[in-house]
Parts: C-alpha cells; sequence; structure tokens
C-alpha cells in the first residue's frame, strides 16, 4: 500500500483539547458585546449617565514570525463610557490588577468603578449578603473606564497550550495587553484620546513596562497611575543573598507594630514615630550591618539586634536566632504569636487565629481573605445584572496562573537580565525619559506587607532618570493595606489625590 493509500493518523487527545480549546476562543471573540447603561450621583452632585460594554478582544501574533496574525487568545474588557460634552475626545483610562493571576475586580469595585462592594473600615470580613452599591467617588468623572482580565483571568483565555505558555510571562503579558489596548483603540473609534493607565501589585509591573512598549506602537500615555507598587522583585522578595528586602520592610513593620501594641516607649507614641525611627536606623545602621554580615564584630551585633527587636516587637533572642533578619513570614508568625494569631500579609491590621498547634505553615492570608469573598460573590452577582454571561467561571484569582508564570525576561543564557529579579522600572523611566507628558502618581498603602510603601519608596528613588524628569512622579501613602481604598477615608484621599495630580 503507497503512502497515498494509508490512512490518515486520528488526531490524539492533545490535538482533539487544542481544537476544541481554540474553537472557544473564536466563539468568545465572535459573541456579541453585552450592552447596558446606568447612571451615578457624583460626590459633587453632578449625575453621571453611562454606557457599559462587555466585550472580548482578540490577540493575535506580532512581529515576524510564521503565526504572525494568528489568534492568540480571547481577552475579556468592560468599558464604562461616557457622552464627550465638546468636541474633544474624552480620555481613556484600562485598567487592571495584579497576581499575576488576579482579574480586575478589585480596582474596578473597589475604587474607580460607577459600583462598589462596601466592606469594614478596619479591614475585617463582613458578613453575608454582598452586593455593589453606587461610588460616587468613581473615576469615571475624569475618564472613560477600561477593565481588562489578563489571560486566563476572569473570563480570558488563550487559543492553545503553546500560546498560553507565551501569555503567561512576563515579556508575553506586556505584548498581549499592548495589542488589547490597540485594538480596543480602534474597534471602538478612540485613537487621539489622552491614554491613561492604572495597574495594581503585579499590575503595576506590567503598567510599568506598558508606559515604554505603547510607546513603540506611536502610542503615548499622558499618565500612569501605580496603585501598591511592584516594579522591582529583588526589594520584595526574600531570597537567599538579597539582603535589600530585610531594610526596605522594617519601616512597614515598625509600623504594624506599633498599630498591634508591640512596641513600647516612643516607639509606640504614634504610627509616625515608629515609620521615622525605623527609616533612619535602615538609613544609618542597618543597611551597613547587613552589608557587613559576620564581619560586624559582638558589640556593634548585639546593638543592631537590640534595635530591630525593638523596632519589631520580637524577642531579642529570635532577632539574632535570624541573624539579624527578619522576613515577612517570620514577622507574620511571630509578632503575634503569644497572642495565637497571625499577621495579615495583605492587610496587616487584619489578624487570623494560628492552628491550635501553633504552626508555621503559612495556610491563608487572613488579610486578602476578609475580601475575598465580598468581592468575588458582589462582583458575580452584578455581571448578572449586567447581562454578562455565566456559562463559565470567571477566575477571580487564579494559583494556577501564579505557579505557571515566567518571570525571566528576554534571552535567559548566560549572564543575561533574565537570571536576576524582575525589574520593570528601567522601563518606566526609559518611557519617563522619552515621553515629556508622561506623569506618574504611585499609592501606597502603609499596612501592606506585601508591597510595602518603604520598599516603593526604594524602587522610585532608583529610577533611572534626571532629577527633573522624576519631578513627574508623585508618591501618595494611605492608612490601611494592599487594597486600602476599601477604607472609606483612604478611598476618598485617593480621589483628592489623583483630582490634585490630573490639576
Amino acid at each position: 500500500m503507497s503512502d497515498k493509500d494509508t490512512p490518515a493518523k486520528p488526531p490524539g487527545p492533545d490535538a482533539e483539547a487544542e481544537k476544541r480549546q481554540r474553537e472557544k476562543v473564536e466563539q468568545l471573540v465572535a459573541r456579541a458585546p453585552v450592552l447596558a447603561s446606568g447612571q451615578v450621583t457624583l460626590d459633587t452632585g453632578r449625575r453621571l449617565e453611562y454606557g457599559v460594554r462587555a466585550a472580548f478582544v482578540p490577540v493575535v501574533a506580532g512581529g515576524i514570525e510564521a503565526q504572525r496574525g494568528e489568534l492568540q487568545a480571547a481577552v475579556f474588557t468592560i468599558a464604562y463610557t461616557v457622552a464627550a460634552e465638546g468636541a474633544a475626545p474624552r480620555p481613556v483610562c484600562f485598567v487592571f490588577n495584579g497576581g499575576p493571576g488576579a482579574s480586575s475586580i478589585w480596582l474596578h469595585l473597589g475604587a474607580l468603578g460607577p459600583k462598589r462592594v462596601p466592606v469594614h473600615d478596619d479591614g475585617s470580613m463582613p458578613r453575608a449578603p454582598y452586593a455593589v452599591v453606587d461610588n460616587p467617588l468613581t473615576w469615571l468623572a475624569h475618564f472613560d473606564l477600561v477593565f481588562i482580565d489578563p489571560p486566563h483571568t476572569g473570563y480570558s483565555l488563550a487559543c492553545s497550550e503553546a500560546a498560553r505558555k507565551k501569555l503567561l510571562s512576563v515579556d508575553g503579558d506586556v505584548e498581549a495587553l499592548t495589542e488589547v489596548m490597540r485594538s480596543w483603540l480602534a474597534a471602538n473609534h478612540r485613537f487621539g484620546a489622552p491614554l491613561y493607565l492604572a495597574g495594581e501589585s503585579y499590575g503595576t509591573t506590567r503598567a510599568a513596562a506598558l508606559a515604554d512598549k505603547m510607546l513603540e506602537q506611536g502610542l503615548a500615555f499622558d499618565g500612569v497611575i501605580l496603585v501598591s507598587c511592584a516594579m522591582d522583585l529583588q526589594s520584595l522578595v526574600f531570597a537567599p543573598r538579597n539582603d535589600l528586602p530585610y531594610a526596605l520592610f522594617l519601616p512597614a513593620f515598625a509600623n504594624v507594630a506599633q498599630y498591634h501594641g508591640r512596641l513600647k516607649g516612643p516607639l509606640a507614641a504614634s504610627p509616625e514615630a515608629a515609620r521615622a525611627a525605623a527609616e533612619a536606623f535602615v538609613t544609618e545602621d542597618y543597611l551597613a550591618a547587613l552589608h557587613a554580615g559576620a564581619r560586624l564584630d559582638g558589640r556593634a551585633r548585639a546593638r543592631i539586634g537590640k534595635r530591630v527587636a525593638e523596632l519589631t516587637g520580637l524577642p531579642p533572642a529570635l532577632v539574632h536566632e535570624k541573624n539579624l533578619r527578619i522576613s515577612d513570614e517570620c514577622f507574620f508568625f511571630e509578632a503575634l504569636r503569644d497572642a495565637g494569631r497571625i499577621v495579615g500579609r495583605l492587610e496587616a491590621r487584619v489578624t487570623g487565629p494560628m492552628a491550635a498547634s501553633r504552626t508555621r505553615t503559612w495556610e491563608f492570608d487572613p488579610g486578602i481573605d476578609a475580601l475575598n469573598a465580598p468581592y468575588t460573590t458582589a462582583a458575580l452577582a452584578y455581571f448578572a445584572t449586567l447581562g454578562i454571561p455565566a456559562d463559565a467561571r470567571y477566575e477571580v484569582l487564579s494559583l494556577e496562573v501564579n505557579k505557571a508564570w515566567k518571570w525571566s525576561r528576554g534571552s535567559s543564557d548566560g549572564f543575561s537580565e533574565g537570571n536576576g529579579f524582575t525589574s520593570t522600572s528601567t522601563d518606566l523611566a526609559r518611557a519617563l525619559r522619552r515621553n515629556p507628558h508622561l506623569r506618574v502618581l504611585v499609592a501606597s498603602g502603609r499596612y501592606d506587607l506585601g508591597t510595602p510603601y518603604s520598599a516603593s519608596d526604594w524602587s522610585l528613588a532608583q529610577l533611572d532618570a534626571p532629577a527633573e524628569v522624576l519631578a513627574r512622579v508623585t508618591h501618595r501613602r494611605y492608612d490601611a493595606g494592599h487594597m486600602f481604598y476599601t477604607r472609606t477615608a483612604d478611598l476618598m484621599q485617593l480621589k483628592a489625590d489623583l483630582v490634585a495630580w490630573l490639576g
């Protein structure tokens, strides 16, 4: 029998699964947008009428490779628009959260959108039922808002396993989001509008890179808003031979320890006193001590250990046991160990009960768990009122995406950048130098132990740009955690700071 007569081999299970996945993504892209409308009364008393458009945006392969132009993913977006009052187009602000693996519901229904999820100001978990309410502080007063769920968050999906692997990476994610924003502007006839970008947590990692990447498309942002900044992972990741986080987290630890009544004397007087003392100690003594390592003599080691214990409220013996280096997990488990409580990571004002065995295994974050159920439940109920089909699982926070994420950038051969800690602050500095009209607003929560304000201070101070360029960067701080806008006073202050920043 000739090759011509040989029966075709049936496709294997992997090929069938890939085919079904591609067909599913093609169906999502072809799905008609969900249209709705609403109105909200702003804090100024003005009534704002808006339209809602929930739609999938196609992501296609770029560059010059053979797959150029082929569909890679369907990305879910929810856009809120207001009719322009004059001839000038309204500004557009693209918004996403982080993770990696988080959908956009946090900024969407926490601070920026015309609806929000009310929760307790102290960060504790409210009782059900959970629902959205009108948000008079919505940023829709200043921009049209486009909330983006990156691939494999929300309802967004990649076409294939190969596409998924590419998209779940620092550079692949930036390429995809660049295409999403460009495609959205084209489909909605919004080229020429002033452009803004807002991201939270890992969303600041991608936003910093996108500020530069979009310039390659001939699209310049007027402003970038970075909420709970994470541009330089070297400042946040406790890893061997990386002493930087031990120093940068210390002022935040002191702030949290003061809040929970763990400090004594003048340090206990106020959070401001605790922070100022810790910041001065880091600059004047602690960084040099960490750098000295084993070369630090006995008397100096005793003095440094005593001060770290005073600033964190931890036992001196524990500080010395940890070689003067207190990691985030050490603080979470030890700060309130005598009370049988663990400290929240993303909202350190919130604590949770330890297991009866007082284990040091990190099982849950009481800070984020207090918000997860209210936001998830309220978001899904709200989407139903808009008419968004609930025919698939909405991934609010995908741990699979987080675990699969490729953190290296570019080539990972030899001593390339790919082998270091992920950093996109270099991209932001370059964008600031390239675009003389770009301004940056950074917002940090003082009770955030995921991306502490003190680590953000360092990251911003390292931006490679002259002073006159860095004058376009503004950093504001708030008195709650990672999602500080869940606290009403901070939500109001954030809006006031935005208005002042916009001028």
